[in-house]
């Protein structure tokens, strides 16, 4: 029998997953989009250059700018997996990569239409008064290429589906206890993949890295995400305390225990 309070926790419940839907899909294609700008952590933090002797090659943690929204999108993924298994994470997951593709395509139509000349002539110089064409720096920053492209989809989507299958082991092995080993595993585990997938497609197939470089790059990378992946750990722990307050701690629970073993 349907009543009163089931049809509110179905609502609150869809409510919800629409929330983290939006969350993780805006995220993802936010950091698709900057990701072409290349920037220092070192310069950010003000401290010296880390010169970290990986693969033969002294580096420096020179990160796309894509990796300021990635982390929502890991923590946002082990969320919906949490309390709606991993076929929720997988709907999003494959409408994420449609998204993304579309992005590009529409991204790439845009780059090839002709400009307005007074678009061109109100912007032919920059604050220096240096020449500044500003049609080829749209299309500079925005098409990232055909490569980039194919391995960032590639990647995305094999990086999310290992992330969902070690969560759920890990999810079936621990029961409700160890919130942070099974989201910080999954990804983690998830990543390593991640990391060198998506430089060694677009890159060293589609481009003219060695695979020393791919290595070197991918591992800085790694680290890097490695280390939000833990520092991050406690933004799980609230979210599932404001989640159990606002489904009812038994409800969150019982959604919880059937996306593990769905």
């Amino acid at each position: 029998m349907i009543t009163t309070a089931n049809t509110l926790q179905d609502a609150k419940r869809q409510r919800l997953f629409l929330l983290l839907c939006g969350i993780f899909l805006t995220n993802a294609l936010i950091a698709e989009i900057v990701g072409g700008k290349i920037f220092s952590v070192e310069s950010l933090l003000g401290i010296p250059p880390a010169q970290l002797l990986i693969g033969g090659q002294r580096l420096d943690f020179n990160m796309t700018a894509g990796v300021v929204n990635w982390p929502v999108v890991f923590i946002t993924s082990d969320i919906i997996n949490e309390y709606f298994g991993h076929k929720g994470v997988k709907r999003i997951s494959f409408l994420t990569a449609g998204f993304i593709v579309y992005t590009f395509i529409t991204i790439f139509v845009s780059t090839k239409l002709p400009p307005a000349q007074f678009w061109l002539d109100l912007n032919n110089t920059d604050k220096e008064g240096n020449v500044f064409n500003i049609n080829d720096a749209f299309s500079k920053i925005f098409n990232q290429g055909l490569g980039i492209m194919i391995g960032s989809i590639v990647a995305f989507l094999l990086g999310q589906l290992l992330d969902v299958f070690v969560f759920s082991w890990l999810r079936r092995k621990t029961g409700s206890r160890f919130i942070w080993l099974r989201a910080t595993g999954s990804t983690m585990f998830s990543q390593l993949i991640d990391s060198f997938l998506v430089i060694g497609i677009a890159f060293y197939i589609f481009g003219n890295w060695d695979l020393k470089q791919v290595f070197s790059v991918g591992s800085i990378n790694y680290l890097y995400k490695g280390i939000v992946a833990i520092l991050l750990t406690p933004l799980l722990y609230i979210a599932h305390y404001f989640i159990d307050k606002y489904l009812g701690k038994e409800y969150a629970e019982e959604l919880s225990h059937k996306a593990a073993y769905e």
